[in-house]
Parts: C-alpha cells; sequence; structure tokens
C-alpha cells in the first residue's frame, strides 16, 4: 500500500516520491500536474481547463432522450445543450460529429487504499483516479472502513487518504460492530459528513462479518435516518465451513475459493437480507450480484413491490470461473474476489436481468492486488487477497457486452453506467446528466471505434489485469471532468488533489411513501385486542 514518506518543494517543481513495498510501481509528480507510469502507460500534465468548452456536433445522450446537440460549458458547469450553439474565439471546441456524448461513468462500488487481509490493495485515491479517468468514469464511492469500530476514526483516515483525489468521489461507510456509539455516529455521518449509505457483511468471518442481530439493529438506523442499507451477501459461517471442507480434502490453490462459497450461499444470504429489510421496511441495496440464486431473490422481491437495488459488476458479467483452474497459480489467483466470479451461464444471466432492469446499475468492486500480495496464499487459498480490478474497464466492457450485441439501449447505457447511481445516492442531476447546470462531468464515446485492453497499457499500478486481451467496439476518446479535459488523444493529464468530495444527501428516492406502508401495516394489525380483565 502507497504512502508518502518524503516531499521536496523548490521554485520549479513539487515531487511527490512515493515509496511503496517491493510491490509497487515507480511514480513521480511533476509541477504541471504528474508523470505516472504503469506498465508502458504514462502521462504528465495538469488537464487543460479552459474557462470556456464548446462539444460540437455530437449526439447528446440522457438516460431518458438522446439528440443532436452542442454542448456548452462554463467554469466546470454545463451552461447550455442546444443545437448549433455559436461562441467566441476563447472557447475551446472539440468536435464530435458521429460521436456519443454521454455524462461520465459513476462507479458505485470502489475500494482505494484500503487495509485487508493482511494486505493494502496497491490503488489509492491518484492511480486508482488515473485509471477510472482513461476509461470514462469521471466520479466512484469507495468504502470507508471503520478504525477499531469506530466510524469517525474511519472517515477522518479516508479523508487523509483522500488528498490526492483527482476526480471526484463520495463514500458509503461500512458497519462492523454495533452499540450506542455506532448508532449516535452514524447520525453525524449522515448529517455532518455527506455520507447516505451504510453496507454490512454477511461474509468474511472473524473480520468484517456481522450477525442478524446487528442487520437488524443497522437496517433500522439506516430507516430512521433515510440512508440506504447495503448488503455483501453471503453465508459467512457457510462459507467457513466450505473452507474448512476443501482444506481437508487437499484443495489448497484458487479453485477452492470457488468451491467453497457455492451460488447457493450467495443466494440464501441475499433472500434472508431481503426478508430483514421487508420485516423493518426501509430499502436494501445488495452489492456485486454474482449468481442467478441471487438475482432470483431479488426478482421476486422486486415483483412483490419491494424496494431492492441490485448491484452487477463487469467481473460477474462477463468472465466466468474456468479462469480459477488455470494451471498457472499466478493467473488463477488474479481472479479470485468475493463472491466468486462464478460459472459459464451466471454471466448471460446476469445480463439478461440487467437489460430488463431485475438489476439496475452496473458497479466494478474494483479492489486490486498485484501477483506479489496474492501470493501470499500460493499454498492456502483462503489468504489470497479477494479482489479483482474494472475500474478502468467497465465502460467500454459494458458497452461492448450490452449495447454492441443489442441487448440495451444507449439511453440504457447511460442510465446503468451513471444516472441510476447519481439517483439512488441523491446526486441527480448534478451528476449524472448531460443538462444545464449539472456538473460538467462528460465523455465522448466512438461507437465505430475499437478499444483492447492490457496489462502493459492499462493506468493501474496492478502487474495483471482479469480482462487482458479483450477486444471489443465502442471507445472512449474524450473525458471531461469538471470542464477538464483529462484524457484526448490517449493521453492522460491530471492532477493529484484536483478532486472534490461530493456530500450525498438522505432520503433518495426508494424512501418516497415509506411511510404510508408503515402506516398500512400498523392499521392492519387489528391489535392491541380489548380485553375483559379476568375477575379472579
Amino acid at each position: 500500500m502507497a504512502s508518502f514518506v518524503s516531499e521536496l518543494l523548490c521554485p520549479l517543481f513539487i515531487f511527490f516520491s512515493i515509496i511503496q513495498s517491493s510491490l509497487s510501481q515507480s511514480n513521480q509528480y511533476c509541477d504541471a500536474g504528474f508523470e505516472y507510469e504503469s506498465g508502458s502507460a504514462t502521462a504528465c500534465g495538469s488537464g487543460t481547463a479552459p474557462s470556456k468548452l464548446l462539444i460540437k456536433g455530437g449526439t447528446v445522450v440522457n438516460a431518458h432522450h438522446q439528440q443532436l446537440a452542442d454542448v456548452y460549458v462554463e467554469d466546470g458547469i454545463i451552461v447550455a445543450v442546444e443545437p448549433s450553439i455559436t461562441v467566441g474565439d476563447d472557447v475551446k471546441v472539440i468536435d464530435a460529429t458521429g460521436k456519443y456524448v454521454i455524462p461520465g461513468g459513476i462507479d458505485p462500488h470502489t475500494h482505494l487504499d484500503m487495509s485487508f487481509m493482511s494486505s493494502g490493495t496497491i490503488d489509492d485515491f491518484f492511480s486508482g483516479h488515473a485509471a477510472a479517468l482513461a476509461g470514462g468514469t469521471t466520479m466512484h464511492i469507495d468504502f470507508v472502513i471503520p478504525v477499531d469500530g469506530s466510524l469517525t476514526a474511519g472517515y477522518e483516515a479516508y479523508e487523509r487518504k483522500a488528498k490526492k483525489a483527482c476526480m471526484d468521489y463520495g463514500f458509503h461507510m461500512a458497519i462492523t460492530k454495533w452499540n450506542d456509539d455506532v448508532s449516535r455516529e452514524m447520525e453525524i455521518m449522515v448529517k455532518e459528513k455527506g455520507i447516505n449509505s451504510f453496507k454490512f457483511f454477511m461474509a468474511y468471518k472473524g473480520a468484517l462479518m456481522v450477525n442478524d442481530e446487528l442487520i437488524l439493529e443497522g437496517f433500522k438506523r439506516c430507516k430512521s435516518l433515510g440512508a440506504l442499507a447495503m448488503v455483501h451477501a453471503e453465508n459467512g459461517d457457510a462459507v467457513d465451513e466450505g473452507q474448512k471442507r476443501m482444506i481437508e480434502l487437499g484443495i489448497t490453490g484458487p479453485e477452492g475459493h470457488a468451491l467453497s462459497r457455492p451460488a447457493v450461499l450467495e443466494g440464501e444470504a441475499t433472500g434472508r437480507a431481503i426478508r430483514l429489510a421487508n420485516f423493518v421496511n426501509t430499502p436494501l441495496y445488495v452489492v456485486h450480484v454474482m449468481s442467478i440464486d441471487a438475482m432470483e431473490e431479488i426478482a421476486k422481491a422486486r415483483k412483490s413491490g419491494q424496494r431492492v437495488i441490485g448491484e452487477p459488476v463487469v467481473s460477474g458479467l462477463v468472465l466466468d470461473e474456468s479462469w480459477l483452474w488455470h494451471p498457472d497459480f499466478r493467473t488463477a489467483a488474479s481472479y479470485v474476489m468475493s463472491p466468486p466470479i462464478r460459472s459459464k451461464g451466471h454471466d448471460k444471466a446476469l445480463q439478461a436481468a440487467l437489460a430488463t432492469g431485475v438489476l439496475q446499475l452496473v458497479g466494478t468492486d474494483h479492489c486490486a492486488f498485484n501477483s506479489t500480495q496474492k501470493a501470499l496464499g500460493i499454498d492456502d487459498f483462503r489468504k489470497i487477497p479477494n479482489g479483482v480490478n474494472g475500474i478502468e474497464e467497465r465502460m467500454h466492457l459494458v458497452w461492448d457486452t450490452m449495447v454492441e450485441s443489442g441487448q440495451i439501449s444507449v439511453t440504457d447505457y447511460v442510465r446503468v453506467t451513471s444516472t441510476e447511481c447519481a439517483r439512488i445516492f441523491n446526486i441527480y442531476p448534478r451528476k449524472g446528466a448531460i443538462l444545464p447546470g449539472s456538473d460538467a462531468d462528460i465523455i465522448i464515446l466512438n461507437p465505430n471505434s475499437s478499444f483492447e485492453i492490457s496489462t502493459k497499457s492499462h493506468h493501474s499500478r496492478l502487474d495483471t489485469n482479469v480482462y487482458d486481451g479483450k477486444k471489443g467496439k465502442g471507445k472512449v476518446e474524450v473525458t471531461i471532468s469538471r470542464g477538464r479535459v483529462v484524457w484526448e488523444n490517449n493521453e492522460l493529464k491530471v492532477t493529484p488533489g484536483t478532486g472534490r468530495y461530493i456530500p450525498m444527501q438522505p432520503y433518495s428516492y426508494l424512501f418516497d411513501g415509506l411511510d404510508k406502508k408503515d402506516s398500512t401495516y400498523l392499521s392492519s394489525l387489528k391489535a392491541p385486542v380489548k380485553r375483559a380483565k379476568s375477575s379472579s
């Protein structure tokens, strides 16, 4: 895990020397922004930041509508979206003829600079952001992990980590224990810190896992604060038993990871979380839906009218578990994540569920550990740090897999990669839209251009890439972050410290009308019954 160990100031340049363990790659910052190297990917510069920008001649796509129009931006805000806007010479003009002009992607699920399983994710709030911007994502929401159970200490730690941010970001908060202090801190997070979602781990026994009693208390507190309850849904007790079973059978390699936590355990926990949320009458968000089993539980709940959001991640949509049986440990271990990537058939089912609205938005669960870190579990799959990449690859892979195949429209693409996330977490239309008054987070995507994913050219610090070699149609050619052109002509220009924290307010649309449902429930009880007291 990267940490800043020296800081040298001189009249012309500011250099930050990032010293990591032997796992890290070199990175340098320069006065124009930075010089950043990862594999063969290099970039230097602050990003052009004209106060005025015109994107001309493209097809502007929002989740509800698309039109041929120009987009005019001033000082990082969209001012006008109209046909044939005329501007002066002081405006930078980008020709988008024949291309789509789309809201920048919002990744709802990432883990940057996170300590986990005796290691730490290799991408921080700079390298992760650089990778995201190169792939067309202009905002993400990361998970704050409490420090010794303290939400405040966890929040402050992530505030420090995010000082090097070069794009906008928000926070979810994990809940790992329960007491009166945690309950009070949840209110502080919502009312003062701009956090409107809390995650409960039903897996990772002995570490992050919480029991049903805590989940119920947490769900009730979320409801009272207008915050969204989220779950990592796997039966942690059964997974622990499955891991022991694999070790007893002599299965110690990465394939043991998938075999120890089958889809039925994801389905069981998803169904249990849904029923507990229904009991409390609060909305529920199920992160990284990886299986048919979990998806069907969500479909059933939504059909009954329950407010459940299902989030597939890119790895579950485009990969299958066969890689975990690869004879090379380094390759196989790179695919270890939880819940596991499933067998063939689950991917197609998840794609269909996304296309039909059973699942609502696409994340990545970007949680990057390099091959040296993964090798900690070379003799025991239980010690392989869980996580794969995706923050840079998501926008391209969803376009090729879902739009190019004809499964969803271009407007639906905007919905599942940006707009729905903004609506769920209450930042729409500031984010997730190309409308007057929205932040100028914009990408220009060429549907006729091709992409190829490569470990050698990606912008993550990872030395592997689970999508290495994948090719497809639809390339993000320009990324604009709050009016700054940060990705153009395959060149990345970003500056650490330019990203902003985006507070998210409680009571999103998912809470509309819940009070009426509560009233209906109370009136249906027909209780308490008035009974005569016994005379004896």
